[in-house]
């Protein structure tokens, strides 16, 4: 394994993390906040160890073992990096909680500790929210646009980090691939600041709240959330700008060439939208009740099928009340997550769909085993090794899952409870039901829980492997291509 180059690269994006810092310390000025001081450390700190990213190995190889290793070292480097202001500025018990706090704001989750966030620092506010704008798309990609590196090199970087089942090129080069990517984002991002600002929203607030929603996180800077915005222009503004980041960029590039009707074709596109319209129309008629209006009622169900099928978090509703029915929807949509290539979590619906029609592939072997039969998406074949890596993905996320809660049933809390937990943290979502709903936080849990639900965390944004192989003695070993 070429660890001087893995070690570059890290001083490289730890580099970076002491400058996506300075805009958190810039508000904390702006606000007159003495408390600022609380990320020099950490600024310094990131700053000296950039060093190691200053002069170039002579082998610069980077194969699919570094690239994982590479994605998954600077991503817990990050976070335990980025806990430090949270520390240092004492409204944290812990470092563990600091921990379990910035990891669910990289990793987009959204799960905290705290119980009021009114009371923090606006650098901290920011800080946090942030995270989630600099986690969603990914750092390693946003490395890939500002730092020049072979197409080799950076694809192995691409596939480790970027979420989906295939990583692939908008445009013939990478570092051209991921300039598209966070123009798009940025765009995005700044008409969704505008929009919530022109709404009522004071200008700090849309901000944060913009970077929860673009990053699909859900971090507030309110106590009750979006709830305290009892506007229906911001609520369906939010709602529908986190099914867009929920949608694969890609087809925003097609948009942007003029291949607009091969966009709206995807298969992809067209189940997330149906399963979508079909989660709101249940969710609407099995809530529906005489002390609320079918608007009402209909708004509410839209809001929270796109925050969770988009895996961003936010609520207007405390859903854990509904209906069992309308409870079960929504962990069917923790689980299916949005589109691969987004900044979404969960399992994402192209493996979703490919795992339904390989199953039904399956079916078809019996009952006609001499037909020839082909898993089509997207209206072409897909590729046995694709299939083949959708399932080993769906048996590992399983697996992940249930180790999660049954390590996490060590504890005094109820089986609901551990259970939607665990999910709402593998798959990037932030409230679960129970001691974890959308009106409840992460705080009762141990420190050691706490940990562990981090890594799952982790574990779900990069979409297992690289955590797995981070922490493999395998990894270590000799080199291979």
């Amino acid at each position: 394994m070429n660890r001087r180059m893995v070690v570059f690269l890290l001083g490289r994006i730890l580099f970076l993390e002491a400058l996506l810092m300075l805009p958190s310390v810039l508000v904390g000025i702006i606000y007159r906040e003495a408390i600022t001081w609380c990320f020099l450390p950490a600024i310094g700190v990131l700053a000296l160890l950039g060093l190691f990213g200053i002069k170039k190995p002579k082998d610069t190889a980077i194969y699919a073992r570094e690239g994982f290793l590479t994605v998954a070292a600077a991503w817990v480097l990050m976070s335990l990096f980025g806990a430090v202001p949270l520390w240092l500025c004492g409204g944290f018990e812990t470092f563990w909680d600091c921990l379990f706090e910035i990891v669910s704001g990289f990793t987009t989750t959204g799960a905290s500790i705290l119980e009021t966030v009114e009371q923090l620092p606006h650098c901290i506010l920011f800080w946090r929210s942030f995270s989630h704008w600099v986690g969603g798309m990914g750092v390693l990609v946003f490395v890939l646009a500002v730092m020049p590196m072979s197409e080799e090199r950076s694809m192995h970087l691409m596939r480790a980090e970027v979420p989906g089942p295939v990583v692939g090129k908008l445009v013939p080069r990478m570092r051209d691939t991921a300039k598209i990517l966070y123009a798009v984002y940025t765009v995005l991002t700044l008409v969704l600041i505008i929009l919530l600002w022109v709404g009522g929203m004071p200008l700090f607030e849309s901000i944060c709240h913009a970077f929860g929603a673009a990053g699909t996180g859900g971090f507030s800077v309110r106590d009750a959330g979006i709830k305290a915005y009892d506007s229906t222009y911001i609520h369906v503004v939010l709602s529908t700008f986190m099914l867009l980041f929920g949608i694969n960029f890609s087809l925003y590039h097609l948009i942007l060439i003029g291949r607009w009707k091969n966009a709206v074709r995807s298969e992809e596109l067209h189940t997330y939208l149906g399963i979508i319209a079909a989660a709101v129309v249940f969710i609407t008629i099995n809530t529906l009740s005489a002390a609320k209006s079918f608007g009402v009622t209909l708004r509410d169900a839209y809001f929270q099928v796109s925050s969770i099928i988009t895996t961003t978090g936010y609520a207007t509703v405390n859903f854990d009340r509904w209906p069992s029915f309308s409870k079960m929807i929504l962990l069917l949509l923790m689980v299916f997550g949005a589109c691969a290539g987004s900044t979404g979590g969960g399992l994402k619906i192209s493996r979703v769909v490919i795992l339904f029609k390989s199953a039904r592939q399956e079916v078809r072997k019996l009952l006609h085993p001499r037909a020839v039969t082909v898993v089509r998406m997207e209206g072409k074949p897909i590729q046995p090794d694709l299939i083949r890596a959708t399932l080993i993905f769906f048996v590992m996320y399983i697996a992940c899952l249930a180790l999660g809660v049954l390590l996490l049933s060590l504890g005094e809390q109820d089986f609901v409870t551990n259970f939607t937990a665990t999910l709402a943290c593998l798959s990037n979502i932030g409230p679960g039901l129970a001691l974890v709903g959308p009106a409840e936080n992460y705080g009762f849990y141990s420190s050691a829980s706490k940990v562990l639900l981090s890594f799952e965390m982790l574990a779900g944004r990069l979409e297992l492997f690289p955590i797995i192989m981070l922490f493999s003695p395998l990894t270590y070993r000799h080199r291979s291509k």
